[in-house]
């Protein structure tokens, strides 16, 4: 499975760096996660300069796109080229977004019925149609989405259960459990990622 992380000029970097991680300790199964952007370079909210690992482009090769938040997410989602360039298809590719990564599923006409998000975003979306619940994770079909910078675990967990089985993420998703917590934090994640693997895709509420 090849997973684009796009990741733009202040985007957080929980969203990229910890999925990035957590995502690529399934390479010797066949999962390979990469830094997706424009450009060479991208700067984080925090001033931290990354080399870029794969075009934009790649996304369209992509089986598996996540997009993770940052403080420039309003001012992306108006640039009508990139959100050209992004042209996600969720009837062949896994479809996954953090916090202020919804709002691009809403200006491509792509937001599903039932979401989750962070308490900042959540208000941007009040006028749409769509239910916001309080979960770390909500998925439809092939579309997640996550709240909350810490979410990130569950969301890449979501990715690598979609390709390898529940079993097989959460015996990965356990290597980066807290010393003495392992058994506490994969029986979380377990019922947090499990619930959402069997939902029923909706029609996506176009805006």
């Amino acid at each position: 499975m090849k997973i684009a992380i796009v990741t733009l000029d202040g985007f957080n970097e929980i969203d990229s760096f910890v999925a990035l991680s957590i995502l690529n300790r399934a390479k010797a199964d066949g999962v390979n996660a990469a830094i997706t952007a424009p450009g060479d370079t991208v700067t984080s909210m925090n001033g931290v300069s990354v080399t870029v690992q794969k075009p934009l482009s790649f996304i369209q090769e992509a089986d598996a796109v996540l997009i993770g938040s940052g403080i420039n997410t309003r001012e992306h989602i108006d640039d009508a080229a990139l959100i050209g360039e992004l042209s996600l298809d969720p009837s062949r590719q896994l479809i996954g977004t953090q916090c202020s990564g919804v709002l691009f599923l809403y200006r491509m006409g792509l937001l599903p019925a039932t979401i989750t998000t962070d308490t900042k975003t959540r208000p941007l979306l009040a006028r749409t149609d769509t239910v916001v619940e309080d979960r770390p994770l909500v998925a439809q079909g092939n579309i997640v989405t996550s709240g909350g910078c810490l979410s990130s675990g569950y969301l890449a967990g979501w990715f690598l259960a979609k390709a390898l089985g529940l079993d097989k993420a959460m015996a990965i998703l356990e290597t980066v459990a807290p010393v003495g917590q392992r058994s506490q934090f994969g029986k979380q994640a377990r019922e947090i990622i499990g619930k959402q693997l069997d939902i029923p895709a909706k029609r996506p509420l176009y805006c």
